[in-house]
């Protein structure tokens, strides 16, 4: 059976059409509730995972999101590629609204730390995260962008904080003057649970606002930022359906195999209930 894909949508991405066989699976795990029930079906002869980050009705704040539920799920039933579909903000000039930035790393401003990892209780794992983006994946979602006309910045830094409030401007200006290059409230746990669960992610940041460093217009409001959810929506399926046909049929990237050498606790002294809540993450080991 070919392995997974899963896709979890964000503020104004709620799936695509054209999937055969839908189906709703609600998965209960050791960690609470995923964010929603996951939608499945096949798409071009794979079968595909779709997850709303914040609920279909958008009822989950940023610092809400049950990251390790959703991701245990996704693994739970056999997902080893995500794509994630965010809204950011710009904080360069170039990357306009309603443009697609591809982040190859994170800059972490978030607060809740503790719950960005499937480990502790008795297992301890350091996985490798220099590379936090699946360079493989980023590449197709870079190629399906191009190819279907989109405004693709491959590669950034992606700064993630908690929210829900958006950046004052002194903390846009931080960011910019550092370098970064996108900001979001999100994405970074999920790029951290990924590489945990052995599942290689890489995600469309669609670009819905210029955050507030630009002086000359006015600073982002909700209502600026929904005008462009919708477009931002219709592309990222466009990209992600165009993505699934380049996709391999074999897990056997590097982001597959990042526990091999990762699991600091020798085998034998696993707690048994510990081991038992990461089944799916621990893949047998």
């Amino acid at each position: 059976m070919k392995p997974a894909i899963g896709i979890i949508g964000g503020s104004g991405v709620s799936g695509f059409d054209g999937l055969e066989n839908v189906e709703e699976r609600k998965v209960e795990t050791p960690f609470g509730n995923p964010s929603d029930i996951l939608i499945g079906g096949q798409y071009q002869g794979r079968q595909i995972w779709f997850l709303s980050r914040h609920g279909q009705n958008h009822t989950i704040l940023p610092t809400e999101v049950n990251h390790r539920a959703n991701f245990w799920a996704l693994r739970s039933l056999g997902v080893r590629w995500v794509i994630c579909a965010t809204a950011v903000g710009s904080l360069k000039e170039e990357y306009a609204p309603r443009s697609v930035v591809l982040p190859d790393q994170y800059f972490d401003r978030t607060s809740q730390r503790a719950a960005n990892t499937f480990f502790g209780d008795g297992i301890v794992a350091h996985v490798g995260f220099a590379d936090p983006i699946s360079g493989g994946l980023r590449e197709i979602l870079s190629r399906a962008g191009q190819e279907e006309g989109a405004e693709i910045h491959d590669g950034g830094t992606y700064v993630c904080m908690d929210g829900p409030a958006f950046s004052t401007r002194s903390e846009s200006h931080y960011y910019r003057h550092f370098g970064f290059d996108i900001i979001g409230m999100t994405n970074l746990p999920e790029a951290k649970l990924a590489r945990e669960a052995e599942i290689a992610l890489a995600t469309l940041g669609m670009v819905t606002d210029y955050d507030c460093w630009r002086e000359d217009e006015a600073s982002v409001e909700a209502s600026s930022v929904v005008e462009h959810l919708a477009a931002n929506a219709e592309m990222s399926a466009r990209i992600i359906k165009r993505a699934i046909g380049l996709i391999p049929e074999e897990a056997n990237w590097p982001e597959h195999q990042s526990l091999d050498a990762a699991i600091f606790t020798p085998r034998g002294a696993w707690p048994p209930e510990t081991e038992e809540k990461l089944a799916p993450i621990l893949n047998g080991r």
